[in-house]
């Protein structure tokens, strides 16, 4: 998938863009995680996972 696409998923909708990225699994989980405790680090996470 495009990554800017991945990217402004990113910084939309964290968690989907995780998903699409690299499925269901511990990223998913942490990113999910991150974006009920605070949005901002499940954004800089899902940014991270996107372009890694």
């Amino acid at each position: 998938m495009n990554k800017l696409v991945l990217i402004i998923l990113a910084i939309f909708l964290p968690p989907i863009a995780v998903f699409l990225k690299s499925g269901v699994g511990k990223d998913l989980l942490i990113n999910i995680l991150l974006c009920l405790l605070f949005y901002v680090p499940g954004i800089i996470h899902a940014i991270w996972v996107a372009t890694k």
